[in-house]
């Protein structure tokens, strides 16, 4: 017996897999420390964004750097393609400027869903010249987007890192535009 599933069922379980994944992975990195006065964790961004993934912590040559508003400076790090079918960038956000920035609304993109979740990188998109595609950032079952979320300011001098998650494009290609609302473009290539 064959079992035929819709792009939309597949974008569906790949989304309900990086959920499921994502909870799990929140779960299992629970407290150990009940001292109260314990600092919080030199990766855990203060205000409220989402952890940063293993990845995020690469240093090294950057495969991008993009200039935003205001001083705001994207470096991205790692495009990791994964066996689940999608591609995570990541990499840091730098206030480049001499003042506490709000981070613009336009970066969470301009769908209704992502935008009720909260500020977020939801925006990005990946462009496949060659496959004349665009890759927007997943989103779970309840419409939240897989990027950094809660990031609502940036001090001045103030690095935190990010990552947004992507549908991959076929594994011929490796070479994408990297896009994000008030940001210039850059071209990455996609690793794995």
């Amino acid at each position: 017996m064959s079992i035929r599933f819709t792009t939309e069922a597949r974008r569906g379980m790949v989304a309900l897999t990086l959920a499921t994944g994502l909870a799990l992975g929140v779960a299992g990195c629970g407290g150990g420390d009940d001292d109260p006065k314990a600092k919080p964790s030199a990766s855990a961004p203060e205000n409220g964004g989402s952890a940063p993934s293993p990845q995020e912590g690469d240093a090294g040559e950057p495969l991008a750097e993009l200039k935003g508003p205001d001083g705001l400076l994207l470096q991205l790090t790692t495009a990791q393609r994964d066996s689940g079918g999608f591609v995570t960038v990541s990499g840091t956000l730098k206030n480049d400027g001499d003042k506490t920035l709000a981070l613009p609304a336009q970066l969470s993109g301009n769908e209704t869903e992502i935008i009720r979740n909260g500020r977020s990188l939801g925006g990005a998109t990946l462009v496949d010249s060659k496959g004349k595609k665009r890759y927007y950032v997943l989103r779970d079952t309840d419409g939240r987007p897989l990027t950094t979320t809660g990031i609502t300011s940036i001090k001045s001098g103030e690095t935190i890192p990010v990552f947004m998650q992507f549908p991959a494009p076929p594994n011929d290609v490796a070479e994408v535009a990297f896009q994000l609302p008030m940001f210039a473009p850059a071209d990455i290539t996609i690793s794995g």
